[in-house]
């Protein structure tokens, strides 16, 4: 059994060098990938984005407005301007992203404690960024409003009243700096390897149908044993180029892990385990690469979308919740942002750690079937 296993991984491996393209999709795509992904998130987030100020009051308080917004820097002032078509122009060029609008007469009635009737208005079309940009204008302008109210007016007003505006302060728990990279990068990495390793081991399993080498491939070792050793070897190598990226997150990036380090390396087994064995059971159920492959972008591409990371399912339809409870992409997301970014208890990561075990049990047993089946095929 133990000889039969080794006689596996070795024949996979032969393989992998013996074909140039199926080397190349375990070692050239995912190093891309993680240079494409560390190149593009390296910043941290959007800044600098551009803005108008349509000042049609200009008084103290739109130059107090215009010197917050200008000291914030996720945004810039593009220009200052009053024509309204002008500023409708930029937006439908994508010049600007959002602009403030300071009415005639807004301080006027700021102090009078009338509505100034000031408003933001930004290009939610682009999510992450009309985020952004909305709040970054609405701090600043609530910063300028409370500095000129506080500071200017009620000092000159009443200068012996000592009358401080009231401050509230906001802070955002386990990535303060909203950074795009720790957000968004510990969750598509892992997202877009598994999506790989599916094809590469639908691709080496439909191979051995395709080629008429499965005999030859089952005939040495127990069928568990070459169901194993051909699916470790593509989780083993997606596992160590995951460790090698999370090596350049944790220790180069220095986005330090608040959790337990072992866990998330144990939840990783398991997650591109479930997905390789899901993978084996495609081809041998479907005999297909196409539809294999089809299947599994259907199954495997939705994950980001359907896990909670970057869309809420709160209140979301019954399909949706059901749909992202049958991905193990979910339970591992959870698991991950528990352990690396909040640095929970244990205890509570080990319900996620226990669906992943489910899967990969599922998914390999029914892989298991698939593929005694198709030996019988085979030898009859």
């Amino acid at each position: 059994m133990q000889t039969g296993f080794w006689a596996g991984i070795q024949r996979e491996l032969r393989y992998l060098f013996r074909e140039k393209w199926d080397l190349a999709l375990v070692l050239l795509a995912p190093a891309c990938i993680l240079i494409l992904l560390g190149g593009m998130f390296a910043q941290g987030k959007p800044d600098h984005l551009p803005i108008v100020i349509i000042d049609q009051d200009q008084s103290s308080l739109s130059s107090k407005i215009y010197d917050h917004l200008s000291l914030n820097h996720t945004l810039q002032v593009h220009t200052v301007s009053d024509q309204m078509v002008e500023i409708e122009k930029l937006l439908n060029e994508n010049k600007i992203w959002g602009y403030i609008h300071i009415p005639a007469g807004a301080e006027q009635r700021l102090v009078k404690a009338q509505d100034a009737e000031i408003s933001i208005a930004f290009n939610q079309s682009y999510f992450s960024i009309g985020n952004t940009i909305s709040s970054a204008m609405l701090l600043s302008t609530l910063q300028a409003l409370a500095e000129f109210t506080g500071k200017q007016y009620l000092v000159n007003t009443l200068p012996y009243l000592n009358a401080p505006t009231p401050n509230i302060k906001i802070s955002p728990l386990y990535n303060p700096q909203l950074n795009y990279e720790f957000y968004l990068e510990p969750y598509m990495v892992p997202a877009i390897l598994h999506l790989l390793l599916c094809c590469c081991v639908a691709f080496t399993v439909g191979q051995e149908l395709k080629r008429h080498t499965f005999q030859e491939w089952i005939s040495q070792q127990s069928l568990w044993s070459a169901l194993l050793s051909k699916n470790l070897v593509y989780v083993a190598i997606f596992c160590v180029w995951t460790w090698i990226w999370m090596i350049w997150i944790v220790e180069i990036r220095g986005w330090f892990i608040a959790g337990s380090l072992g866990l998330i390396l144990l939840t990783q087994v398991l997650f591109y385990s479930a997905y390789a064995f899901l993978s084996s059971a495609v081809v041998l159920v479907t005999k297909d690469l196409t539809k294999s492959f089809g299947l599994l972008a259907v199954y495997g591409g939705s994950s980001l979308s359907f896990a909670g990371v970057t869309l809420p399912l709160n209140n979301a339809p019954l399909f949706t919740q059901f749909w992202a409870n049958i991905i193990p992409y979910t339970p591992y997301a959870k698991l991950q942002t528990e352990q690396w970014v909040i640095g929970s208890p244990l205890y509570l990561s080990l319900q996620p750690l226990l669906v992943l075990a489910v899967y990969v049990i599922l998914y390999a047993v029914l892989a298991y079937i698939f593929l005694k089946r198709t030996a019988q095929g085979v030898s009859s």
